[in-house]
């Protein structure tokens, strides 16, 4: 086991360089120089020369990627131009929130997987088959923006129950009023990978109840929920990877999420970020976002070898 972490981190060292070198030549692109946006209106040129200097943006395209690399590995990932802060404090502040609404969205996505799939998977042939085939198909197909609008009009406005801004109410809530409050952003968000989900558990059931052994388990007269757990617990190892894959997605995917439902995480203030032409900020939420994709794939590496030993050999 020591040996296959040891082979995941080898191969992310460099993704995680190629990561940094990406995000710093696409932040690049974007026009705009931070160093005179900083200084603001009317500054001297002399000032913004002197901030150029400080900020590193003075020199070869090499080095300046040196001084934002190596200024990141220590954690500081520059100031924020529209809130004079540093950056790393904004965006680690937001990435929790995000993170909240991720896992929300995460057990959503899971259960409704787990729950479509299964049903598809036993009544194969039946109207049961195709309505969890049907449910699940819409539910990839359906564009999130989409989504949103119609449980914004329908499960909001029209019914005010559920609210459509924000984490808490005015007097802050607690756990409840934050379940609460994520209801929507979450379902909008969980509802894409929920039917991947769905569609891999379902073949990958299939595949595993069409096997000798479960021919077998029926033979020495095991009960359909034993047989059942047995099948289940022999497909969740093809499932756990895209699983993984898909929770990772909702790190990128709510950012659309975030800001139709102002939810006050890291795809909202990234995008308040590119409105105010805010580069440092923006390059530090999308390296985080990366980032995190990165190690949560490794996490999902680690418990698929920990599910299934024949993984530790590849």
């Amino acid at each position: 086991m020591i040996g296959f972490l040891g082979r995941r981190l080898a191969y992310v060292i460099p993704v995680l360089l190629g990561v940094t070198i990406v995000v710093f030549a696409t932040v690049k692109i974007i026009p705009g120089d931070p160093a005179t946006l900083l200084a603001g209106p009317g500054a001297l040129p002399s000032t913004v020369a002197s901030l150029r200097q400080r900020l590193g943006l003075g020199g070869s395209i090499f080095s300046q990627y040196w001084h934002w690399f190596s200024h990141a590995l220590q954690g500081d990932l520059g100031l924020s131009i529209a809130h004079q802060q540093p950056a790393s404090n904004l965006v680690f502040s937001a990435f929790g929130n995000t993170l909240i609404l991720a896992a929300y969205a995460a057990v959503i996505a899971i259960v409704f997987g787990l729950v479509i799939g299964a049903l598809g998977a036993l009544h194969p042939r039946g109207i049961i088959g195709r309505l969890t085939s049907g449910i699940s198909a819409v539910s990839i197909s359906i564009p999130q923006y989409s989504l949103a609008v119609l449980l914004i009009i329908y499960l909001a406005v029209n019914t005010g129950f559920f609210p459509v801004s924000g984490m808490h109410g005015n007097g802050g809530g607690g756990f409840g009023d934050l379940l609460w409050h994520g209801f929507l952003p979450a379902l909008t968000a969980g509802l894409v990978p929920g039917g991947v989900i769905a569609r891999i558990f379902r073949s990958a059931l299939l595949d595993v109840l069409s096997m000798d052994f479960v021919e077998a388990l029926r033979a020495r007269g095991f009960s359909r929920r034993r047989i059942l757990a047995h099948a289940v617990h022999n497909a969740v190892p093809s499932l756990l990877t895209i699983a993984g894959l898909q929770i990772g997605y909702l790190l990128g995917g709510v950012v659309f999420v975030e800001t139709i439902f102002t939810w006050p995480g890291l795809g909202l203030l990234v995008y308040q970020s590119i409105s105010a032409r805010d580069l440092p900020v923006i390059q530090a939420g999308v390296l985080l976002s990366a980032v995190a994709f990165v190690l949560i794939n490794i996490i999902v590496d680690t418990m698929h070898a920990l599910i299934d030993p024949r993984v530790r050999t590849s």
